[in-house]
């Protein structure tokens, strides 16, 4: 079959990864009429209990990875840490969308701030760091106060310290375990927002209205959509989904995390390549949600309509906050979409509530 045919209905798409949101990817797939795989080194995660077939084993078992996605029309992923290699190895076996490329330029910080920047779009300043000298030389250039992020992987404030002056360069250093890092300076911002888009196989993009976030100990808390934001804001945002998803080759939902800089327009801070927990409010607000926009665009099915019909907050329930569902399930103004994991623990994404309001 040619990568360029739209997948039939009862076709199986395999998703590598199975926390929350493979979990609702595989939900949102199967409302399409697709049968859904997961791969995952997890038997028991949140997205195995709600597909086909779900596959266990480790990601360098390569050889599991190519047997999984040759039962697949077409593969994808929920996470931008899936290992390159394993990604590759589906690949052999079939279509994979979004490609390699996506995650090449997105698992390593410095790569990823290089090609935003090669596309014209503005960030925070920031250095290359390799060990503590090159960190005093960074903050030299970056400035202080700053943020020193590993490279590689970290999410929700993981392999994170902030920098309050020049002398805390090497309790910063020792905090991330002395990892290649990136040194990022201060961003004034007035707020946080994201736009949320999806990319189709025609290279048609078709954003979400932007988000505003609030964030908590480097953990997103709430996000409200559509955002209060001037047509100049939206512009912008737009244009930089446009390049940004171009740049990528990208196929399905992305998310690009930005700054509101006041009269300086929208800095980027990060791109993720996959829909994000900012996009969240989608699901019970828009016509088509973020997972429903990427299964169809892995399908190579037209996108849906992201036009929302209501406004709505998305509050994300962390760690104990999870012990509520009783009461939120007898609300009326909430929808509550829990994620399936067994065990609560601090800092634990355990699922999120969205509330609607008229626009």
């Amino acid at each position: 079959m040619r990568h360029d045919t739209p997948l039939q209905p009862g076709a199986a798409i395999g998703i590598l990864g199975g926390g929350q949101l493979g979990r609702m990817l595989a939900m949102a797939g199967a409302q399409l009429g697709f049968d859904i795989h997961v791969f995952d080194p997890e038997p028991n995660c949140p997205a195995a209990r709600v597909c086909d077939r779900a596959w266990a084993a480790p990601w360098d078992d390569l050889g599991a990875v190519q047997a999984f996605a040759a039962r697949c029309a077409a593969v994808t992923f929920e996470f931008e840490n899936v290992p390159l290699a394993a990604l590759n190895a589906a690949a052999s076996a079939a279509p994979v969308r979004p490609g390699a490329r996506s995650l090449e330029l997105t698992q390593d910080r410095v790569t990823e701030k290089a090609f935003i920047n090669g596309l014209g779009i503005p960030t925070a300043p920031w250095a290359a760091v390799d060990c503590l000298d090159t960190l005093k030389a960074a903050i030299e250039t970056v400035g202080a106060p700053s943020i020193l992020k590993t490279r590689r992987l970290g999410y929700d404030g993981k392999g994170q310290s902030r920098l309050k002056s020049p002398s805390d360069a090497e309790a910063a250093w020792d905090e991330i375990g002395g990892q290649p890092a990136i040194l990022e300076g201060f961003a004034p911002f007035t707020r946080e927002l994201s736009v949320v888009a999806a990319r189709a196989l025609d290279g048609t993009v078709l954003p979400f209205p932007l988000a505003e976030n609030v964030h908590g100990g480097g953990i997103l808390r709430e996000s409200t959509g559509p955002a209060e934001a001037n047509a100049a804001i939206r512009d912008q945002a737009i244009a930089i989904a446009e390049k940004i998803g171009a740049g990528l080759e990208h196929v399905g939902v992305f998310a690009v995390e930005l700054f509101d800089m006041g009269e300086q327009g929208l800095w980027v801070n990060e791109i993720a390549p996959r829909v994000h927990n900012s996009g969240h409010w989608t699901m019970d607000a828009c016509p088509a949600s973020q997972f429903e926009q990427h299964m169809r665009a892995v399908a190579g099915w037209p996108l849906g309509d992201p036009a929302p019909h209501s406004r709505c907050t998305m509050t994300n329930l962390i760690g104990h906050d999870f012990d509520a569902w009783e009461d939120l399930i007898a609300d009326p103004d909430v929808r509550l979409h829990l994620y399936g994991k067994r065990a609560v623990r601090d800092g634990r994404k355990m699922g999120h509530v969205n509330r609607l309001k008229k626009l």
